[in-house]
């Protein structure tokens, strides 16, 4: 890094919702300008099917729209509040998107969904990441797997998702003939992006994501790349010539997809031929904005949640079931990324608070509910929730699971299902964090991210008291755009002093805010003897095998109800005495 030389970089979040560019200065991650563009289409950008709760799509022409406008936003914007800034000084540009979201497209790489016989059809749209229409396909991939090649799912935690990348293709096969048959091949959209701005877009120049690849297709180079074309070609044939037409190498984030084409420059306001890295998932470079290494713990926390933390790829590690996959540099080369997480967090609440409106828009709003619950003690309302409203991603990998609320009384108030809602999806994450540390993954310190651990200091502090250890902020906002943004300022490196490692960029962009959130060890004892209740529920109801009795459950929860209300009601006594 030449610390004389004045230099920014770019990153590009491709969310669930909307893009978002950062523009931050290389030599100390500060962050000068920030743009978000919502999607137009569809509902908060998400195609839907009334008919099929499952289906979740998006428009290819929202990301090309939304992203030339949030880039010239952002440039508008840094231009008026950092004196001396030019789009000229910007080195790098860094992508991450949503995944697996694969998108259909024709023999020039672009989307069908460009072509005026196709714009109206949702399955030749980008198959969002939150789409499920592909459980059956999912569990077909998982049970052939499991036979013939057991070794593709011990990386990908021993179960196939339906969010993934083959399940995607091979169930449009089937539903829609016609729009594979047009597809002449499938790409993610971290590997779209990059290759669109770039002049990339052919089969032969488009350099794939590591990330996407491992993560999602099942890709590593232990046994060829993705999976054997007899494999594939077992499920569907016409999947196995798909193969042929697909990739067979895969890149990580410090290498760069291409350089910015003179027009794309022109159209977004940028100079011609700055590298732009390798995309990946948005999960992966925001464990990088967030400072992730070994020992670290990144928790992504918005609807969803993704949970990141690397181990040196020199050391053993075992195969862990239920992760979304153990993938060498899917999040800092050197190292491999295990990712994890949860199917909805945020919309769990979300769900709660706009679905449902308890007590109206004013006494039922996240603000009101929250103030509220924070006055309650763990286990004082009797309740006792499972946050598989939208499915179980780790370590269940099973998305045909449900939502449950237990303990419910005619007494029962909206603060205290909002706060057993906050505690299951704080026992989901404290399930995750066992299953590494039970493979012997270390886990020294907890970082977050996104607006949840921004916004909402109950739901920090609940996951602390829950999970015994400290909770951290990360000190961005944005952490996957800051994530991509390093990425732009890497892949600079060796061309205009950016930085040659993700290491040293980490070392000066990012680190975390002051503010710590730490386990109260009255709240942790109760929590404990509540996750070991939640996690009969969590096997009774999301596992074969299990073998039990759920008789005491009720009782055994009215007892801490119990417990809970007479501790309030001598602490109240108490209050009441002091100021007497």
């Amino acid at each position: 890094m030449n610390p004389k030389k004045k230099s920014y970089s770019l990153g590009l979040d491709f969310g669930t919702n909307s893009v978002r560019a950062l523009i931050v200065d290389t030599a100390n991650g500060d962050e000068i300008s920030t743009a978000v563009i919502n999607y137009p289409s569809g509902e908060a950008g998400i195609l839907l099917d009334p008919k099929d709760p499952n289906l979740a799509r998006q428009n290819p022409a929202d990301y090309v729209e939304a992203m030339v406008r949030v880039i010239k936003k952002a440039l508008t914007q840094a231009k008026k509040t950092k004196k001396g800034f030019s789009p000229d000084l910007i080195i790098g540009l860094g992508v991450d998107t949503t995944g697996s979201t694969p998108l259909p497209v024709d023999k020039n790489g672009l989307p069908l969904a460009f072509h005026d016989e196709f714009k109206n059809n949702l399955n030749a749209q980008a198959w969002l990441w939150k789409d499920h229409t592909a459980f059956a396909e999912a569990q077909e991939i998982t049970e052939l797997a499991a036979r013939e090649h057991p070794e593709y799912l011990a990386k990908c935690g021993g179960v196939y998702s339906s969010e993934w990348f083959f399940s995607k293709i091979l169930h449009c096969l089937r539903v829609d003939p016609e729009v594979f048959e047009a597809a002449h091949s499938w790409v993610e959209l971290a590997d779209f992006i990059p290759a669109l701005i770039t002049g990339t877009l052919s089969l032969e120049k488009i350099k794939r994501s590591r990330c996407a690849a491992g993560h999602k297709a099942m890709f590593n180079d232990a046994w060829g790349g993705l999976p054997a074309k007899d494999f594939l070609s077992q499920l569907d044939p016409k999947l196995g010539q798909l193969r042929d037409r697909l990739y067979n190498q895969t890149y990580t984030s410090d290498q760069t997809a291409g350089f910015l084409t003179k027009s794309w420059a022109k159209m977004l306001g940028l100079k011609p031929g700055i590298p732009v890295a390798v995309g990946a998932f948005d999960a992966h470079l925001g464990a990088v904005g967030a400072g992730v290494a070994p020992g670290k713990f990144v928790k992504i926390i918005g609807t969803s949640t993704c949970d990141i933390c690397v181990w040196p790829n020199d050391q053993p590690l075992a195969d862990i079931p239920g992760l979304c996959g153990i993938v060498d540099g899917s999040v800092l080369p050197g190292y491999f990324g295990l990712e994890a997480g949860q199917s909805a967090v945020g919309d769990i609440f979300n769900w709660f608070v706009n679905y449902l409106q308890p007590g109206g828009p004013k006494k039922g709003s996240h603000e009101e509910l929250t103030k509220k619950a924070a006055a309650l003690l763990p286990g004082e309302s009797g309740l006792l929730a499972l946050d598989w409203n939208n499915g179980n991603r780790t370590i269940l990998v099973d998305q045909r699971l449900t939502g449950l609320l237990l303990g419910q009384t005619l007494h029962t108030k909206p603060e205290e299902i909002y706060l057993a809602l906050i505690e299951a999806t704080a026992f989901g994450a404290l399930t995750i964090i066992k299953r590494f540390q039970e493979y012997g993954v270390e886990i020294k310190e907890v970082i977050n991210c996104g607006g949840i651990a921004e916004k909402n200091p109950l739901v920090m502090q609940v996951y602390a008291d829950v999970l015994g250890l400290e909770m951290k902020i990360a000190r961005s906002s944005q952490t996957c755009a800051l994530g991509s943004a390093m990425a732009g300022a890497v892949v600079a490196g060796k061309i205009n002093g950016g930085y040659n490692r993700f290491e040293e960029a980490q070392a000066a962009m990012c680190g975390v805010r002051s503010q710590t959130f730490k386990p109260r060890p009255d709240r942790h004892q109760v929590y404990q003897q509540l996750y070991t209740l939640s996690r009969q529920l969590h096997d009774a109801f999301g596992t074969r095998n299990w073998s039990g009795n759920l008789y005491h459950l009720m009782k055994d929860l009215l007892d801490i109800r119990d417990h809970q209300l007479e501790k309030a009601r001598e602490a109240s006594l108490s209050k009441r005495k002091k100021k007497i």
